[in-house]
Parts: C-alpha cells; sequence; structure tokens
C-alpha cells in the first residue's frame, strides 16, 4: 500500500509539473503573440503617418479633399513596390516556417518580431481607407472574439482536428480567391471571402489554441527546452495570424470608410 501511495504521489507530482509548464508554456505564447500584434498596428499606424500629408506642396498624389501621399506613400501604395508588400508577409511565413529547425529559440522569436514589422507595413493602408474609431472598435471586437473562442480551444474536449483539416483547406481556397479578387476587383467576391473568412478565422483560432496545447503535452515529458521554446514562437505565429487576419476580415464588413 505503501509503495501504491508512493508511485501515486510521484504521477501527481509529474502531472502538476506538466500542468505548470504547460501554463508557462501557454503565457509564452499569448505574451509573444500580443507583442507581435502590438508591433504590427504601431508600424502600420507609424507608416500611415509618413505616406499621408494634408499639405498640398509636399504631396505626390491626392487621395481626398485634405489629404494627400507624400512620395514615400505614393511608392508603397500606388508604384509596382506594393507587389513585393502585398504578398510579402506570405513569403515571410512560408520562408519562417522552413526555416524556425535551423533556429535558436531566441532568434526564432527575433524573426516573428521583424515579420509582424514587415505585416504592419502591408496592412498600414487600413489608416488610410477606414476611420480610426472604427478600427479602434473592430480591433475591440475581434479581440473579444479571439479571447472567447481561444480559451474554447484550450478547454473543450472536443477533438477539432478533422475541423482543422477542413478549415485549412478553407483557407487554401480563401489565399487563392483573394489572389483572383486583386484583378477582378469584385466587391460581391470581396464580400464573400470577408463572411466565409470570418469563419474559417474563427474555427482555425481554436484550433491552434487546442493543437498549440496538444503538441506541449506530447513533448513535455523529453525536457527539450529548445525546441518547447520554439514550438511557442510558432504557436504564436499561428495565433498572430488568426487574429490579424480575423481583424481583417471583420474590418472589411464593419468597418466604417473615409
Amino acid at each position: 500500500m505503501a509503495e501504491f501511495d508512493t508511485i501515486r504521489g510521484v504521477a501527481g507530482a509529474r502531472a502538476a509539473e506538466i500542468d505548470a509548464g504547460l501554463r508557462a508554456h501557454m503565457n509564452k505564447v499569448y505574451g509573444t503573440m500580443s507583442v507581435g500584434t502590438f508591433i504590427t498596428f504601431l508600424a502600420a499606424w507609424a507608416i500611415s503617418g509618413l505616406a499621408v500629408t494634408t499639405d498640398p506642396a509636399n504631396a505626390a498624389a491626392q487621395i481626398s479633399a485634405t489629404k494627400y501621399l507624400t512620395s514615400f506613400g505614393a511608392a508603397i501604395y500606388t508604384s509596382p513596390l506594393k507587389w513585393v508588400i502585398m504578398f510579402a508577409p506570405l513569403l515571410f511565413v512560408f520562408g519562417f516556417s522552413a526555416g524556425i529547425n535551423r533556429m535558436s529559440a531566441a532568434a526564432a522569436q527575433l524573426v516573428f518580431y521583424i515579420f509582424a514589422t514587415v505585416m504592419g507595413l502591408s496592412i498600414s493602408s487600413i489608416f488610410l481607407v477606414f476611420t480610426g474609431d472604427s478600427i479602434v472598435q473592430v480591433f475591440l471586437i475581434t479581440s473579444i472574439a479571439f479571447a472567447g473562442l481561444s480559451l474554447y480551444g484550450y478547454t473543450t474536449k472536443r477533438d477539432l482536428g478533422p475541423i482543422g483539416a477542413f478549415l485549412i483547406m478553407g483557407l487554401i481556397g480563401l489565399i487563392v480567391a483573394s489572389i483572383v479578387n486583386i484583378f477582378l476587383a469584385s466587391s460581391a467576391m470581396a464580400f464573400a471571402i470577408s463572411v466565409i473568412g470570418v469563419l474559417v478565422f474563427a474555427g482555425l483560432t481554436a484550433y491552434d489554441t487546442q493543437n498549440i496545447k496538444n503538441t506541449y503535452l506530447a513533448h513535455a515529458h523529453h525536457g527539450d527546452t529548445e525546441w518547447l521554446g520554439k514550438a511557442a514562437i510558432m504557436g504564436a505565429l499561428n495565433l498572430y495570424l488568426d487574429f490579424i487576419n480575423l481583424f481583417m476580415m471583420l474590418l472589411s464588413l464593419l468597418g466604417n470608410r473615409e
């Protein structure tokens, strides 16, 4: 009996250690994601400020009755450079995912923050297209929705794996449709992409959260802190992309345009 109690005590201590490690791991994921999100919106706001002027003497192009693009703004929004900026985040994600195994955890975190800055450049035009109030409102809506969906993914006992596979297929379809609509410029298609995108990224938020949790539990007993550190960065990247894309889809549906 004493031996059984000893075994049970050891098992209980090990379970408590894993639970504590999981909480620390998730805190790192959410913390890294939050810093990346802050960097993105700060960069987007700062870049849009450099791109717009109210002084026609220093303007390269007029965009409204009182606002003009600076030469910098014209370069990033109207020149062929805009295509590089538009697709840079997508290429960055593919390169980062392929190369993270060759990086240290610290280097991966730095690259993630650089990526967040690039994303800020890519979405900076939202401050020209939408009112500041609507951007803040949609950001708050996105934050509340994201928190609820991520909490569901963390706590649910339901296996979201089969749903995740379907959502990833939907994501690929969204990417293709979005690229096609760049050239078609169909408002109806843009609306459909936004509606479907909200559903896809809402589902991916819950799925990715559960996957991050399960990945930690599957590898925690190995004790490879370097690998777990990089896994936390990849988890932060996935949730960051879910948040940014959910925000952009909701903004296109709910945002008030300038």
